[in-house]
């Protein structure tokens, strides 16, 4: 790459980071297949986020002098970089690979310009997903509203039943 490249790269993937609300840094361990990442890629587009593996050094000049910083310290070796707007589908999309296969390990990340450890981004996967949480509040509207209907409607039916038994 050119340099203008390079800084246009860079350029692009600070954007993309810094647009994001989490962004996690995972290790990656020698015998990763090709298959396995393109599975976790697939499997985090779905959830709607993103996962790039870069040059360390590129990443830092990415993030240097940003709420991003303090990812920095995670960024030896072979590492990849998640981040989305959606901290719980990225944080389930990883987990669920991380289940079936141990080579890749979550070091640590930013959430909303704040350090999180593994352990809170494994508690972001337990969380209900947004399509969840609206199917329940949709839930609790449509029982509510029937209880409504069937209380208005229970007197009249009660008539109704008073009248077709003395007939």
């Amino acid at each position: 790459m050119l340099r203008q490249e390079k800084e246009a790269f860079v350029s692009h993937i600070r954007e993309e980071l810094m647009g994001s609300s989490i962004v996690v840094a995972l290790s990656r361990q020698p015998g990763i297949t090709v298959e396995e990442i393109t599975k976790l890629r697939k499997d985090m587009h779905e959830a709607e986020s993103n996962l790039r593996i870069l040059k360390n050094t590129l990443a830092r000049i990415a993030i240097k002098d940003s709420t991003l910083e303090s990812i920095g310290q995670y960024l030896e070796g072979s590492t990849g970089l998640a981040y989305s707007k959606n901290p719980v589908g990225m944080a389930k999309a990883i987990s669920e690979f991380i289940k079936t296969n141990e080579k890749l390990t979550i070091l640590g990340g930013v959430m909303d310009g704040k350090a999180i450890s593994p352990n809170i981004i494994k508690e972001l996967a337990s969380l209900p997903s947004m399509d969840e949480l609206r199917a329940k509040i949709i839930g609790l509207l449509t029982a509510a509203a029937s209880k409504i209907v069937r209380t208005v409607k229970e007197p009249s039916a009660r008539v109704a039943r008073v009248i077709a038994a003395k007939s």
